[in-house]
């Protein structure tokens, strides 16, 4: 992770990102609009009579050229496939660019509108995409990329904060012992699943990375791709409670099996997955709060507050993780 580099995008001004555009034989209009992005720098383009084009500023240090190369490669698979996901635009046979000390790729801009999660016929839709998706996705692994597993999200996250001063004192043995007690239950969760499968995931699937349009679902932003259990990617799109959302997993899965069959046993995994995700999630921040963009965003972060709510959520995180599996045919 970037640890080193204490302001690591100063040097990413308007100039360098038209710069870099214009490298790879294009022509910019001088429009720029950024975008919602906090690991990278994200930048809608405008281009001389030509669509705008998506400018995507990787992190410095985050992940290797190879890995960056791999989450490309996997895009490109699913694009030739004609499952709609946003892959990488290729010039002179490349994906992956440097300019200025920073490497970059460009993107088609592809719009679209929030899925409406409410409807099964929806919810069967995205099944059937992710479906396809994991159909590919287990063909291959990733080689270059960590893992999403106990270890990745859960020790190493709570390790780091441990190790530093992001928790209040009065607080820091309280939240050390509920993690402990939560990674505990995330291990009974994983024994009860009997070694899922890992198949190279989309990884951060959020109603905010799905857009729909009147053609269907497309995911954007494959950033956070790595190996890991499929149930990984159909968890984040449940919401409301625990029979509401029993009966959107019961629908996303109807649609998932048209494609894909799906290993019932990690429906074991979903609650441990939340709970590692609460885990990973405050560390990220705190890895990153050298970057003056996430003071500014996440101004709350290190507050006694947030840690009371962090060792609230555990806590019920530990009593869910106990819990039958939220669905089963």
């Amino acid at each position: 992770m970037d640890n080193t580099h204490s302001l690591p995008f100063a040097g990413l001004t308007p100039d360098v990102i038209l710069d870099a555009v214009e490298s790879l034989g294009l022509r910019a209009s001088g429009s720029l609009l950024a975008l919602n992005s906090y690991e990278n720098r994200v930048y809608q383009v405008g281009m001389d009579e030509a669509p705008p084009l998506v400018a995507k500023f990787y992190r410095p240090q985050r992940w290797s050229d190879e890995a960056i190369l791999e989450e490309h490669i996997f895009s490109l698979q699913l694009a030739e496939r004609e499952i709609p996901a946003v892959p990488p635009l290729v010039f002179a046979g490349q994906t992956l660019h440097a300019h200025g000390g920073f490497r970059f790729a460009l993107f088609e801009r592809r719009g679209g509108r929030a899925p409406e999660l409410d409807r099964d016929d929806t919810l069967q839709w995205v099944g059937r995409f992710l479906g396809r998706i994991h159909a590919l996705g287990g063909t291959a692994d990733y080689l270059h990329r960590p893992a999403l597993d106990p270890q990745t999200f859960g020790r190493e996250p709570l390790d780091f904060l441990l190790a530093g001063d992001w928790l209040p004192s009065e607080l820091k043995e309280v939240y050390r012992g509920v993690a402990e007690h939560a990674l505990l239950g995330v291990a009974r969760c994983f024994e009860r699943a009997g070694g899922a499968t890992s198949i190279r995931l989309h990884g951060d699937c959020h109603v905010g990375n799905l857009l729909w349009t009147d053609a269907g679902p497309h995911f954007v932003d494959f950033d956070d791709s790595r190996m890991g259990p499929a149930v990984q990617d159909l968890w984040m799109l449940l919401s409301g409670d625990r029979a509401e959302q029993s009966r959107q997993l019961g629908e996303v899965l109807a649609g998932y099996e048209d494609f894909r069959e799906f290993d019932m046993r990690e429906l074991n995994l979903l609650e441990a997955l939340r709970t590692l995700r609460l885990l990973h999630y405050s560390a990220w921040l705190a890895r990153r709060w050298h970057d003056p963009a996430f003071p500014a965003a996440f101004p709350w972060f290190g507050a006694p507050r947030y840690w009371e709510e962090q060792i609230l959520a555990l806590r019920e995180q530990i009593a869910l993780m106990d819990e039958p599996p939220l669905w089963s045919c």
